[in-house]
């Protein structure tokens, strides 16, 4: 968290003190009427075009919001994790899945990982298939399973040590493990392929056979520093291309259409005088792609060497094509959003404008990840990890246009079905 991040959450509690001790509220003396039991409810039908998932990892779920109307329309119960994990969804299988490890007694033990299979129009778990016990976590959580396309494998990356554990959702079955030591994270590049980064600056393609197997396994050349500027593991996918940023920002377009991955093009997102400045990709997840047009949403903050986690309160727009920033946008704060609730104000009541002043007064604290719906009218979520509210913008416009409250206590990545 950082140090405004401290004041701001700091500031609110204050408040929250102020507030509740001086004012009380009525509607806390209407009667509350119990849920019913024995209920079971179906996602709604209709298009998920607006629809987000929120990983959330302390209170261990994984939960899915219309982002037009910020309703919450359902949620998936997960086992513990760094980041809190977020869901693959299948249209073709009209199923989810989920890697979860357990472990005997609660937080220690022996431990299962396991790939756990819902419905997906009741979120009834179906079943789940076990594989070895070494999923990767990491605080980010950004690339560590992949769902390739057409739905019928699942691959997760293994930390320790490395490899990769593929799943045939198909046949339900643990379909084996690929040694890939020194390559780290999973990006899906086809139906039987995908792609990795690799600690000596190039990244590899593998391919698998029809039964999971490894069929063939192709290397690049070298084409980034893991010293003097690496990757970021946060990548964005176009078609059979993955663009990822240094940390420096400097953007790597590398093709994995081909027999052996490709670097093919590499441009800076920061001219020199806003370098100089100090403007730097930052956050938790900072990259967004909007696949029809051609848009490039980047996440970026003034800071300094090691800043690279540090939430912005910036949104830089990008034509990928034409290498160029065509937009600025500014990230909302959502501390208000977030204490709101807990204070039980009303948006009409006078603490609240007068709250809403005096936090105005420190800016926003700014938003550790984005992710863009794939829509001719997309939206853009934004999210500070250490605030429970989401915010949605008009990914065209940079219109705020509303905000997602209570959505969790602390998680950082979100997915769009």
């Amino acid at each position: 968290m950082t140090r405004m991040s401290r004041a701001l959450v700091a500031l609110a509690l204050a408040a929250i003190l102020l507030v509740t001790a001086s004012a009380t509220d009525a509607s806390a003396e209407a009667a509350i009427e119990g849920d019913p039991t024995g209920t079971v409810l179906s996602i709604p039908d209709g298009p998920r075009d607006h629809w987000v998932w929120v990983s959330d990892r302390v209170l261990r779920h994984s939960q899915l919001f219309d982002g037009d109307t910020g309703r919450a329309i359902g949620t998936i119960d997960v086992a513990w994790s760094l980041s809190g994990r977020l869901p693959h969804e299948s249209a073709e299988r009209n199923e989810i899945y989920m890697v979860e490890s357990v472990y005997a007694r609660g937080h220690r033990g022996a431990r299962t990982d396991i790939v756990t299979l819902y419905d997906r129009k009741t979120l009834a778990v179906k079943g789940d298939v076990e594989i070895p016990p070494r999923a990767a976590e990491t605080g980010a959580g950004v690339a560590l399973t992949a769902l390739l396309d057409g739905a019928r494998f699942l691959v997760v990356y293994n930390q320790t040590p490395g490899s990769v554990s593929v799943v045939d959702l198909q046949e339900r079955r643990f379909a084996g493990e690929i040694d890939t030591a020194g390559c780290a994270c999973v990006y899906p590049t086809g139906a039987d392929s995908f792609g990795m980064l690799c600690g000596d600056g190039t990244a590899v393609k593998i391919e698998i056979d029809e039964t999971g197997k490894l069929r063939r396994m192709t290397r690049s050349e070298k084409f980034f520093d893991v010293v003097a500027d690496p990757l970021t593991e946060k990548g964005v996918r176009v078609a059979n291309r993955w663009v990822f940023s240094s940390f420096d920002g400097h953007l790597h377009d590398v093709d994995f259409e081909g027999l052996s991955p490709a670097l093919r093009d590499k441009w800076s997102l920061f001219s020199d005088a806003e370098r100089e400045a100090g403007w730097r990709v930052g956050g938790v997840q900072h990259l967004a792609m909007h696949g029809s047009s051609g848009r490039l949403y980047s996440l970026v903050h003034e800071g300094g060497a090691g800043s690279h986690k540090d939430p912005g309160a910036a949104i830089w727009v990008y034509n990928l094509a034409a290498r160029e920033k065509t937009d600025e946008l500014a990230a909302p704060s959502l501390v208000m959003p977030f204490i709101r609730p807990l204070l039980g104000l009303e948006v009409e009541s006078v603490w609240y404008r007068l709250l809403s002043y005096a936090l105005s007064q420190f800016g926003s604290p700014g938003v550790h990840s984005i992710v863009v719906t794939q829509d001719e009218s997309p939206l853009l979520f934004v999210r500070n990890e250490d605030l429970g509210a989401l915010g949605v913008m008009d990914a065209t416009s940079g219109a705020h246009l509303r905000d997602i409250e209570e959505i969790g206590i602390s998680g950082s990545i979100l997915a769009v079905p």
